[in-house]
């Protein structure tokens, strides 16, 4: 929502703002969502750079400007910077209506994704695609508001599609078998089974090979852990894709 200031009718789009209360008295900022966690963390350094304007507030969203003595009332003081500084470092950060959307759709195809490349059809052992998913979710009626994180609402929205079976859905894994020369493969073995779930076969000889149970959603880190390691010399067959057993870890 533009902002229109009385004195000089600046515009300002995509708000988003950090608010603090002083006493009864409410005071904000507007400012770059994420140039204010850029300067929290101190890789943002020049504060141009982290507000839409350098004005205090009590109301961002109408325009208001705090009077010189709200401000001094408030803070001690009606140097601008020296209370921009305070709001910055002590305030809690409000989304603008536009980031707040953007957000939400990010967390939504987050979430889709992970189902989508966590779960299959135990039938056909392939994926669903996450329209499918999108769709039975909306069937059952669950909110992937960002109200938590994308990998927990993942898990709670896999939860969900595996007790309620409206499309034949189950957790998945992936069985590998990984093959390389023995003597280089004794220096990074460990880290390769590390990522896995379960290591079902290892024989060492001339050739290491270990046949080993991982999330599919690991396939690219172990793929790339091997072929670094072995200078491209390893190999990682896909065996199968199976369904999860019953009370493995979900991540």
């Amino acid at each position: 929502m533009p902002i229109n200031l009385p004195s000089n009718q600046k515009k300002l789009t995509n708000v988003s703002y950090v608010r603090i209360k002083k006493g009864k008295k409410r005071f904000e900022i507007a400012c770059y969502q994420n140039k204010v966690q850029d300067w929290r963390k101190g890789i943002e350094k020049n504060l141009d750079d982290v507000l839409q304007i350098p004005q205090v507030f009590t109301n961002v969203s109408k325009g208001q400007i705090a009077p010189h003595a709200d401000l001094k009332a408030a803070f001690g003081t009606t140097d601008t910077n020296e209370i921009i500084l305070e709001i910055l470092k002590k305030g809690e950060l409000q989304l603008g209506e536009k980031e707040r959307q953007a957000q939400a759709s990010q967390v939504h195809a987050e979430i889709l994704n992970m189902v989508s490349s966590k779960c299959v059809n135990p039938n056909t052992k392939r994926p669903y695609p996450s329209t499918m998913i999108d769709k039975v979710l909306t069937e059952l009626g669950f909110n992937m508001a960002p109200s938590k994180s994308a990998k927990i609402l993942a898990l709670d929205a896999m939860k969900l599609l595996i007790s309620k079976q409206i499309i034949p859905i189950a957790r998945a894994t992936m069985r590998i078998r990984i093959t390389n020369n023995a003597k280089e493969s004794k220096k990074w073995a460990d880290k390769v089974k590390a990522l896995a779930s379960e290591v079902e076969e290892e024989n060492w000889g001339m050739d290491w090979e270990c046949l080993c149970v991982i999330d599919p959603g690991r396939f690219r880190e172990v793929n790339e852990l091997v072929k670094d390691q072995s200078k491209g010399k390893g190999s990682i067959e896909v065996l199968d894709v199976a369904v999860i057993k019953e009370g493995e870890e979900t991540f």
